[in-house]
């Protein structure tokens, strides 16, 4: 082992984990937005296709942004194309709310249903706009913090992202709207006869969830690509899905589940650039997911899910 060189090792460690912390926000933002969904009563399945509709969003967003001069020029651009990320999510959680809260739908088939739309709409408005075209937007640049010079650079969107775990996990447990969330998705009848309007906190918690969701989409084409293709999302609304059953519904469980996937990501594409013979190209395209699938299998949270999840409530 002379060879060795624990600096390098260490270099190629940190180089790791600041990409698996990059790769991990797109999902990260979806499952904070499901446990809010979730911690309200309803189950939101369709998060894939609420991704789709925020990446999608913010990178025409974006786009037309950057031909704007003055918007370009002090560059508010990228900005502007996460907002209407956010945006594209909360219109597809308002659909989800109509079916789920005031129509009392079947949830796992309004979630499904939520996909099948994010697809098809994020499908045919990118071929009407775009065509044939490779269209591309600039990402947002990283920066580094200035009280952490040592801290890899990472791009503003990353840093949000980490400050939202902590302002979500205030949301739901230190304030009085998060008691009613929680409440909504514990005891709704409880809740109700406490003066709690459920089916107004339920979809209240639904658009903002939703809203993260986009937002995360948004992050992925806009922060991080800088271009968007069909299915861009490659199942992260799904993987989002399960991190907040490893979560146990909690926003910091949700980060560590997330920078689990992250960084298996980060490993594969490493190892895709060392073009093993020994090792197929499926196998490290389903890393990620088989290791977010093994962290599932271990986790055993499904006595802390909501009592009243997924159930519709009738006020009366």
């Amino acid at each position: 082992m002379s060879g060795f060189d624990p600096s390098l090792a260490a270099g190629l460690a940190l180089g790791l984990l600041a990409a698996g912390v990059r790769l991990a926000v797109p999902t990260l933002l979806a499952a904070l937005g499901e446990i809010v969904t979730e911690r309200a009563g309803v189950l939101n399945l369709g998060l894939e296709g609420v991704m789709l509709a925020g990446a999608l969003a913010g990178f025409v967003a974006t786009g037309a942004a950057e031909h704007a001069p003055a918007l370009a020029g002090a560059g508010l651009a990228p900005w502007l194309g996460l907002g209407a990320g956010a945006l594209a999510g909360s219109a597809m959680g308002l659909v989800m709310a109509a079916l789920s809260v005031w129509l009392r739908a079947d949830q796992v088939v309004a979630g499904i249903m939520l996909v099948a739309l994010g697809q098809g709409i994020t499908t045919y408005v990118y071929r009407e706009v775009y065509g044939s075209l490779t269209a591309r937007v600039v990402p947002l640049a990283p920066v580094t913090l200035p009280r952490l010079p040592g801290v890899p650079a990472q791009d503003p969107a990353t840093w949000l992202a980490l400050l939202l775990v902590g302002a979500v996990w205030l949301l739901l447990f230190r304030t009085g709207w998060g008691l009613a969330v929680r409440a909504a998705g514990e005891h709704p009848a409880a809740a109700d006869t406490a003066g709690i309007d459920v089916a107004r906190t339920r979809c209240a918690a639904v658009l903002l969830g939703s809203a993260l969701a986009g937002l995360g989409g948004a992050v992925l084409t806009v922060a991080q690509l800088g271009l968007f293709r069909e299915g861009v999302t490659a199942g992260r609304g799904w993987i989002a899905v399960a991190l907040v059953i490893f979560a146990r519904w909690r926003p910091g469980r949700a980060l560590a589940g997330a920078l689990l996937f992250g960084c298996a990501t980060a490993l594969q594409f490493r190892l895709q650039a060392l073009d093993l013979p020994w090792l197929p190209y499926e196998a490290l395209l389903a890393l990620p997911y088989l290791l977010t699938l093994l962290a599932l299998l271990r986790a055993r949270g499904g006595d802390q899910a909501p009592a009243a999840l997924g159930t519709p409530y009738a006020k009366g």
